[in-house]
């Protein structure tokens, strides 16, 4: 038997003594939903914290080893500490990325968007150079480090400070970032790609984001299968955090990403997003990149990329309210004004 526990969130400190913050956060909950999965038996219970103790000892000792894991603190990564939101600007540099795909590829206009991003209030600047939308082709490392080294290059000679993240899936692009002193790595195969990836991070001791996906960006959309997909997503984030820690790699360095539109229908997506609280329970800072993807299109009309804003900010609206950390996002200036504004309201 499997046992999953959700705090049910709010924005005001709870009158209960029982109350508890979530992590590093400004919320609260003293309500927990407890889940409990045997192969195919899945079941659910609303249990107030007062009433833990009633349980039975096996469901008791896991349970209450997630409510500590939700409630502790996030340790800063970097120079990012988690008592408000951040933003992940996103760079691609690429030809094909599916919303911005050459608008990026040289120095030039790299450099200036990255410039904006930060001066529109991103806290990370995300550099990719490989497409990673369905369908994308894989692309050689000699060729993404050709692609990402410039700008990578640029900013950090302009300010060491300036915090960014190498979107790879790669051991040797990342060797080669880190080399050049970027802060954090994104690994959007959630180390399955590429088996050395797991050795550069413990060696040299890099922070990471683990994203869920269940193939190469090329194969992800054609056999999309799940028994559950929020518990089977959690159960490949346990899975590779156990498997971290057994590298010595320690559960603070990782940031959670449940890889909206990687390998998920819209109606997954929907429900990894609208249960991502879940997540808080493996005790890692979570990341949504929900970003102009096709689920926002699909539910309005299909409406192309460019036309995907609002849809965008309803997704990290909705994620702030349950104490999500991180937002990877195209439109950072719109999204710095929301999250100031909804954080005021």
């Amino acid at each position: 038997m499997n046992y999953y526990v959700c705090p049910i969130i709010s924005n005001k400190k709870l009158k209960s003594k029982y109350s508890k913050k979530l992590g590093s956060s400004n919320l609260y909950f003293d309500t927990v939903e407890i889940t409990s999965r045997n192969k195919k038996e899945i079941k659910k219970k609303l249990v107030n914290l007062r009433d833990i103790k009633f349980l039975d000892q096996n469901e008791y000792d896991v349970v209450n080893k997630q409510i500590k894991l939700i409630i502790a603190p996030r340790k800063p990564i970097k120079l990012l500490k988690f008592n408000k939101p951040k933003i992940m600007g996103i760079l691609n540099i690429t030809p094909d990325s599916f919303s911005d795909g050459g608008k990026y590829a040289s120095l030039h206009l790299s450099a200036k968007h990255a410039n904006k991003m930060l001066q529109d209030g991103a806290d990370i600047i995300d550099i990719g150079g490989e497409s990673t939308r369905p369908g994308a082709i894989t692309i050689s490392s000699k060729e993404e480090v050709r692609r990402i080294l410039p700008t990578i290059n640029y900013l950090k000679d302009k300010n060491k400070k300036i915090i960014i993240s190498l979107d790879t899936r790669k051991s040797e692009v990342m060797l080669a970032g880190i080399k050049k002193n970027i802060d954090i790595i994104n690994d959007v195969s959630g180390l399955r790609y590429d088996k050395k990836s797991i050795q550069v991070i413990r060696q040299k001791n890099m922070p990471f984001i683990l994203m869920h996906s269940i193939h190469t960006p090329k194969k992800m959309q054609l056999k999309i299968k799940y028994d559950d997909v929020l518990l089977d997503v959690y159960d490949f984030f346990k899975k590779k955090i156990e498997l971290c820690e057994k590298n010595k790699i320690n559960r603070n360095s990782i940031i959670l990403d449940p890889g909206i539109g990687f390998g998920k229908t819209t109606q997954q997506n929907l429900k990894l997003i609208s249960n991502i609280a879940l997540l808080h329970s493996l005790g890692c800072p979570l990341l949504l990149g929900a970003s102009r993807k096709s689920f926002i299109g699909k539910l309005h009309k299909n409406a192309l990329e460019g036309k995907r804003m609002g849809g965008s900010l309803a997704s990290v609206f909705y994620a702030l309210s349950q104490g999500v950390q991180i937002f990877r996002v195209h439109d950072v200036f719109e999204t710095s004004q929301a999250i100031k504004v909804f954080n005021n309201l």
